[in-house]
């Protein structure tokens, strides 16, 4: 059960991280990362209530993990993207990017599958609960204010 919720707050999280690092790319507005990450880490940390020794060891293992689930969605839109380049898209090109898209969401379950075991080695179930909740609530305010920012640089 308590893995179960762990692979389903990992699916959840992960994606809309990767979300506000590709669209904030995709508008060609810079964006610090290394800021970014401090701030993720200052935040989860702070609202998980985790030491600096548990802060030390989730992180590294967080940051592999999106790693990993970052290149598996940047092969998955070069193979889209290379059959998109063919104006004419056949019945059989639709089904390899659908099947292509099942197999990297399966990828990612694995890999939070994988995951979930080493991050209950470095927090306890609760503190990877709450660590995990803190960083979904941080990405959420950092996507409503990408939002907010972009609307007022917009020109009317």
């Amino acid at each position: 059960m308590r893995r179960n919720v762990i692979l389903l707050l990992c699916a959840l999280i992960l994606p809309v991280h990767f979300f506000i690092l590709s669209s904030q790319i995709s508008q060609d507005r810079k964006m610090n990362m290394a800021d970014y990450e401090k701030r993720k880490k200052e935040f989860v940390t702070k609202e998980a209530e985790l030491t600096q020794e548990e802060s030390n060891k989730y992180f590294p293992l967080s940051n592999e993990l999106d790693q990993k689930k970052f290149r598996l969605r940047r092969s998955h839109r070069e193979k889209v993207q290379s059959i998109k380049d063919n104006s004419n898209i056949s019945e059989e090109e639709y089904r390899k990017m659908l099947d292509d898209d099942v197999e990297v969401k399966l990828q990612e379950a694995a890999l939070d599958k994988e995951y979930a075991a080493k991050f209950e080695k470095v927090l306890s179930p609760e503190k990877l609960y709450k660590a995990q909740q803190a960083e979904r609530n941080f990405i959420q305010k950092e996507v409503a204010n990408f939002r907010n920012e972009g609307k007022g640089n917009r020109r009317r």
